[in-house]
């Protein structure tokens, strides 16, 4: 079982980039909270703090991202921001962002985990109170799923399957458990990717616009293009390391072994949902 206390950055620290979807910049601020607070997102509009918490209850459905929104103010593609923390077991942090839309960056959550890390970590006391998986839970659409089961191991492992079929990303696998050192060094790099077919359809819909080759892998026929990969199986670590942001959206650090083949997004939060509501269950029994 996980043995450590909540944890929190010491000092704040600041990101900035452009978003990829807008093509507007964005200023995030990580900031210190206090024990039991959690993640939360904070907006200021018209002069007022919106905060929006990580958490299950505060997704909205959005094409491969992850958006969150409370009362109509909304954050997107936070899956990159919240994967960083999560990774790094940091459970309470402010998040305040200038723009509606968080940095792309390079693709990754690089930028984030450097950052946070010249933050520093700060224990807050009280134990972590993991969510612990007591039972299977799987959710799954066609080809696609996603399970949680228990495991003896403490914290979080994960098993995924990567399968574009025939071409240039073809059938990847990754098997890793979760810390902050094999996340720094295994995952927090790993880069958005995406089929030149696609890329040009969301260009036809006027979107990514301002995204060039340098900024994400645009896989060609014949592989990436101008843009060399960080590892042969980079797709499937990128894919793992959204899948750490999704869970985080249950709200607590997961202790169960997570395996899945062809899920994204929707899927991942569907199973955070799934994990969440059998805590409740167990509390009310």
């Amino acid at each position: 079982m996980l043995s450590r206390s909540e944890q929190t950055i010491r000092r704040a620290v600041v990101v900035e980039g452009v978003g990829y979807w807008s093509g507007a910049a964005c200023r995030v601020e990580f900031l210190p909270a206090v024990a039991g607070t959690g993640m939360n997102f904070e907006r200021i509009v018209d002069g007022v703090a919106i905060r929006i918490p990580v958490a299950v209850e505060s997704r909205v459905e959005a094409s491969a991202r992850t958006n969150l929104a409370v009362t109509n103010v909304g954050v997107q593609m936070v899956e990159h921001a919240v994967s960083a923390l999560a990774g790094l077991e940091i459970d309470c942090c402010l998040i305040r962002v200038s723009a509606e839309e968080l940095p792309g960056l390079d693709g990754s959550a690089l930028a984030f985990v450097r950052a946070l890390d010249q933050a520093g970590l700060e224990q807050l006391g009280p134990p972590i109170e993991p969510l612990i998986v007591t039972e299977p839970c799987r959710v799954a659409d066609g080809d696609a799923w996603i399970e949680a089961v228990p495991t003896e191991e403490p914290g979080l492992s994960i098993d995924y399957e990567l399968d574009y079929g025939r071409g240039p990303i073809g059938r990847q696998h990754l098997a890793i458990s979760i810390t902050p050192e094999t996340y720094r060094t295994e995952l927090a790099g790993a880069r958005t990717f995406i089929l030149q077919a696609e890329a040009e359809r969301l260009r036809a819909a006027g979107l990514a616009n301002g995204v060039t080759t340098s900024e994400l892998i645009v896989f060609g026929a014949d592989g990436p293009i101008d843009n060399p990969l960080r590892w042969p199986d980079e797709c499937v670590r990128h894919k793992v390391l959204d899948l750490v942001g999704d869970l985080a959206l249950a709200g607590r650090p997961i202790q169960g072994h997570v395996r899945a083949c062809r899920s994204g997004h929707r899927l991942n939060a569907a199973l955070a949902a799934r994990l969440r509501n059998s805590l409740r269950r167990r509390a009310s029994a």
